[in-house]
């Protein structure tokens, strides 16, 4: 019997769940992209003194992180029939991405990372030594250059461990697509449940894809954090140092 299940996993299971792959990974990717994009404004506009700024913003990141991203994902793509109505969508050039389940979970997912990655980059923001701030401005930099070349990228330096744990969240999120009809790596294993009546098999090959995607994203986000903190490493002992150790 455990052969059995082996032999449905790695003959029948796996090759269609790898086919899903592309769209785990396209929901990953551009709601990843999408959405740290929108977190930069939001961010901004966190730390800002006008409460006309702050005030929304600060709304929209309470909303955000204080909501099931699966309620969130429900009220986009059961809400928006309510706030569309008539047959004039279904000849507008928006019906293609309307009916489609994929467009709406990226804008659940992307809704969903910008306020999440918005408190986080408003928590670097404030975290960037004043000192250098002002050694910009003291080279004649104005504040937009400043914010450019000084406070978001060290900011971005600052909390790259922290959004590199959120990105992971965001790919193993993905897997709540699957309950607006998106085919990703657990919609068709659901998929396959229906069609075999076997719980378990698809759930386990789901679970193997899931963890080798982690696994590889999380050694590339590793090799970007290392590649953008080089000024952190240790520096390697001089020799003359090391002739002296030895002595």
């Amino acid at each position: 019997m455990m052969l059995d299940a082996v032999t449905f996993i790695f003959t029948i299971v796996l090759p269609k769940l790898l086919q899903a792959v592309p769209v785990t990974l396209g929901l990953t990717v551009v709601s990843c992209v999408v959405g740290n994009l929108m977190a930069v404004p939001i961010a901004l506009a966190r730390v800002s003194a006008n409460p006309l700024l702050w005030t929304p913003s600060y709304l929209y990141i309470l909303l955000m992180r204080g909501t099931p991203l699966l309620v969130q994902i429900y009220l986009i793509y059961y809400g928006l029939g309510e706030i569309l109505p008539g047959t004039w969508v279904r000849h507008s050039f928006l019906w293609p991405y309307l009916r489609d389940g994929f467009w709406y979970a990226i804008v659940a997912l992307s809704l969903n990372t910008a306020g999440y990655t918005g408190e986080i980059l408003r928590g670097a923001i404030q975290a960037v030594p004043h000192g250098e701030i002002e050694a910009g401005k003291a080279f004649g930099m104005s504040p937009w250059l400043v914010l450019r070349r000084i406070t978001l990228p060290r900011a971005v330096r600052i909390c790259l461990p922290t959004m590199s744990t959120e990105t992971i969240l965001l790919l193993k999120s993905t897997s709540l697509a699957a309950t607006i009809t998106v085919m990703d790596v657990l919609g068709t294993a659901r998929w396959i449940q229906k069609q075999t009546f076997r719980i378990y098999e698809p759930l386990i090959a789901a679970g193997l894809i899931y963890v080798t995607l982690v696994f590889v994203l999380t050694r590339l986000l590793n090799w970007l954090e290392r590649s953008l903190n080089k000024d952190r490493d240790q520096p390697a002992p001089s020799k003359s140092l090391t002739t002296l150790g030895n002595a």
